[in-house]
């Protein structure tokens, strides 16, 4: 889960590495047993024939689609925030990485819906000086938390800019 060592800039150190909650996996965990569900019901009611061989190459066509895709796409999805910036990393075939300088994130806030915060997780909505002015990391666990520690460095800061060593 934790950035390469070999791209962190010399004396930058992890603050907090995550991904997004595994609740974002509760979907597709869903349509895997609905799918295994249907697999098993066709095959007591017809039997093992032919129809119940393509019944489960269907299943497992969906099983790819609507469980493995997100699961990896989930996997490959990481949040990682330095002394020095904000980096985001997704993809699973072609990586798509954003740098963010803690100089240039203005306010820090988060989001938490009633079933965010039994789960222990929230919206963590960065606004930075770029041209997209607001970068929003989804279900991100102990959000409260990295909110915090995300203040912290950037109060530790002298006027907000700067390196925290």
């Amino acid at each position: 889960m934790a950035i390469s060592p070999k791209l962190l800039n010399e004396g930058e150190s992890v603050v907090v590495s995550t991904r997004t909650h595994p609740k974002a996996l509760l979907l597709p965990l869903l349509a895997l047993v609905v799918l295994l569900a249907i697999g098993v019901a066709v095959q007591v009611w017809v039997g093992v024939n032919a129809l119940s061989w393509i019944v489960w190459a269907l299943v497992l066509i969906g099983a790819l689609w609507w469980f493995v895709r997100p699961l990896l796409v989930w996997s490959a999805a990481s949040y990682t925030v330095t002394t020095r910036r904000l980096i985001t990393r997704r993809g699973v075939l072609t990586r798509h990485g954003h740098d963010i300088p803690l100089s240039r994130i203005s306010d820090v806030a988060y989001e938490m819906d009633l079933i965010d915060r039994m789960l222990g997780c929230g919206t963590l909505r960065i606004s930075d000086a770029s041209t997209d002015g607001e970068v929003v990391l989804p279900d991100i666990p102990h959000v409260e938390d990295v909110q915090r520690k995300i203040n912290d460095l950037l109060h530790d800061e002298p006027a907000g800019h700067g390196s925290v060593d």
